[in-house]
């Protein structure tokens, strides 16, 4: 089994909701993000194309962060997905400097709040439920707690929403697709096969599970 994502770059329209639905998701302090939406632009005047490029951790088959941890903190399970135990986390920032598509965190300020009056209530169940600590890595985690509960209650991730990562639950135009690349049958490996889906920096040679197509 590896989990992974494919995205219809021709259904992305910038909306940023994935990036909102993470952060909400994950009670991410401030400055913090997980997903991103890379806005480009391609060709000449008049025919210019606005180009979308929603990105997030790759969850790589060999992911060269995992190798260059020094403490274990960071581990692929056996799955795939590509995790980080905060309580290993000495903050050394190897993985980042690693990491091909810049997408790992140095969370500097755990406990900032939003607002100068301090923590809402909401920022404190966040804080129970997904505790950051000041000078450690944090990154995409392919929403783990949901999948891993889903399974555990008989859902099917990427078919049932509730055992999916709150990216492309919250997908409003359906552009992100999520399941097992392992499985022939799945859609996300329908959706790899059938459109000459594609990785972002394939030169790395670490092996993305995050596709896309257009």
């Amino acid at each position: 089994m590896r989990w992974g994502m494919v995205i219809d770059l021709k259904k992305c329209y910038g909306c940023n909701g994935c990036v909102i639905a993470c952060k909400q998701e994950h009670f991410l302090p401030p400055g913090v993000f997980f997903n991103h939406v890379i806005m480009t632009e391609e060709g000449k005047f008049p025919n210019v194309k606005k180009l979308m490029y929603p990105t997030i951790c790759n969850h790589c088959e060999d992911p060269v962060c995992v190798e260059v941890c020094p403490t274990g903190a960071s581990y692929k399970r056996e799955d795939g997905i590509v995790a980080i135990d905060n309580s290993k986390c000495t903050g050394c920032q190897y993985c980042i400097m690693a990491c091909p598509y810049d997408q790992r965190t140095f969370i500097n300020s755990a406990n900032e709040p939003y607002y100068e009056q301090g923590k809402s209530s909401l920022e404190l169940i966040g804080e129970k439920l997904y505790p950051f600590n000041n000078g450690t890595v944090a990154k995409c985690i392919f929403c783990m707690e949901r999948i891993d509960e889903g399974l555990k209650n008989g859902l099917k991730p990427g078919i049932d929403r509730e055992a999916t990562p709150a990216c492309v639950n919250t997908c409003y135009t359906d552009a992100r697709y999520f399941g097992d690349l392992d499985d022939p049958d799945s859609i996300v490996s329908k959706l790899v096969r059938e459109n000459q889906a594609f990785t972002l920096c394939p030169e790395s040679g670490t092996g993305p599970s995050v596709y896309y197509f257009e």
